[in-house]
């Protein structure tokens, strides 16, 4: 009996070692909602957090609000202020999977992979589906990809006065380069 727990502890702790996570502080985040013949409206967050476990294909993403800078300053403040109140609502997140993952199949020439998940922003709740790219060289992990947004699922209201200037769909763009920890 002695010999089999100890044989399952063991097994346990070969299974657990061989999932590795992979996690960064410096994914980035870019979103443009521009609209012809208006000003660019973009931003760009560099220190976004995000973690993969290797062994399930789980991964969740972070972001300050806070953290997406614009070339206008004006238009940043509005953002934080006006739009997504990053007082009350700080951080966005994605939780979801890579279907089908497989880590042992990754290498360096990038593959297309589907990743599903709820992404939070400004306290609600919304599945995303999208295709990704993601690629393995040495001892770190690159997810790339982008998806469409609209304000409205998020309840984020935008003034009448300048809706025409905000694009409906919003584009976001990602790239999360992931270490081993």
């Amino acid at each position: 009996m002695k010999k089999q727990i100890v044989l399952l502890f063991l097994l346990v702790g070969i299974f657990h070692v061989s999932a590795q996570k992979y996690a960064t502080k410096t994914g980035n985040l870019k979103f443009e909602a521009s609209v012809d013949s208006f000003e660019e409206v973009a931003a760009e967050n560099k220190n976004t957090s995000a973690i993969l476990d290797s062994g399930t294909g789980d991964i969740a993403v972070l972001t300050l609000m806070k953290g997406f800078r614009f070339k206008v300053a004006l238009m940043e403040e509005h953002f934080n202020e006006n739009y997504v109140e990053s007082d009350k609502f700080p951080k966005a997140s994605f939780k979801g999977k890579i279907e089908d993952f497989d880590a042992s199949k990754l290498s360096a020439t990038a593959k297309t992979v589907k990743i599903s998940g709820d992404l939070t922003l400004h306290g609600k709740t919304k599945k995303i589906t999208t295709n990704a790219k993601i690629s393995k060289s040495d001892d770190k992990i690159t997810v790339t990809g982008n998806f469409e947004v609209k304000a409205e699922d998020f309840d984020i209201q935008i003034p009448k006065l300048v809706s025409k200037k905000v694009a409906d769909k919003i584009k976001v763009n990602f790239n999360l380069p992931l270490t081993k920890m």
